[in-house]
């Protein structure tokens, strides 16, 4: 083996072991520059009551908008505030427009794919209603209906492999319109969250509207983009304690009008 031979071959020992270097490195950018810049954004929902909406201050309120708020006061960071809309929020944190997602997001193997998931923070379930005169028993009972549904969201996806094929999903881009095109006649019946539901229930007494369908019963989970493991891992051991010292009770107690109850990690 010649010597130029042996200094070639450090040479490549050399660049493997700088490029894992940077490549670990990189694992740990997000929590090192959050911590470094006491500064951190997390996208959160606008248009969602009541985990994220704007309050008559034209503040962002919630219960999303509070666990950003205990998140980044646990990691010692002034937050950033970013609405998003149940399309656009994985793209975010995938572009790193975003350090974290809160904006009720369910885990699925398809999300998993691409973004990472701290431990829940919230319980959250998805549903299909409609008027009390329209009987809906199963899911075949669908067949022919109209239903509105936010383009991207959880309960869009999970219909979208429920519902028989003549059912018609029409998707918005955001829950707002999702709900107010039930609430005008456009669709027969509505696939959105249950909170989301009870408001539009409380405000639209009218409609007759009842809850019909279980889409998925799917807790709220902080999103964290792929490689960032020592986020994550910061991120699991304040909700962790959050739950165990009831901050997260308080929340959803606050906010949901329920218990936590037994939240996946």
């Amino acid at each position: 083996m010649t010597k130029s031979f042996l200094n070639l071959l450090r040479l490549c020992f050399l660049f493997v072991a700088m490029f894992a270097f940077a490549s670990g490195s990189n694992a740990q950018n997000a929590l090192d520059g959050i911590l470094k810049s006491k500064s951190i954004k997390i996208a959160i929902p606008t248009d969602f009551p009541p985990y994220g909406f704007v309050g008559l201050d034209m503040q962002p309120q919630g219960l999303d908008v509070e666990m950003a708020q205990y998140i980044a006061q646990k990691l010692g960071a002034k937050v950033e505030l970013v609405p998003v809309s149940s399309p656009n929020r994985i793209p975010y944190l995938q572009t790193k427009k975003v350090d974290l997602v809160i904006s009720t997001l369910g885990k699925n193997p398809d999300r998993e794919k691409v973004i990472d998931f701290t431990f829940a923070y919230a319980p959250y379930y998805q549903a299909v209603y409609g008027p009390k005169s329209l009987s809906i028993k199963s899911f075949n009972d669908l067949a022919g209906k109209t239903i509105s549904a936010t383009r991207g969201a959880l309960e869009d996806t999970e219909l979208t492999k429920l519902a028989p094929p003549s059912a018609q999903i029409k998707r918005f881009e955001d829950n707002s319109s999702t709900v107010a095109a039930f609430v005008a006649g456009q669709v027969q019946v509505v696939a959105t969250g249950a909170s989301v539901a009870a408001s539009m229930i409380q405000k639209n007494p009218q409609l007759g509207a009842e809850y019909k369908l279980l889409i998925k019963d799917s807790p709220c989970f902080v999103g964290v983009a792929k490689g960032e493991d020592s986020l994550r891992t910061k991120v699991n051991e304040i909700i962790s304690a959050a739950h165990k010292n009831g901050d997260l009770e308080k929340l959803s107690m606050k906010w949901l009008s329920r218990s936590t109850g037994e939240l996946p990690e």
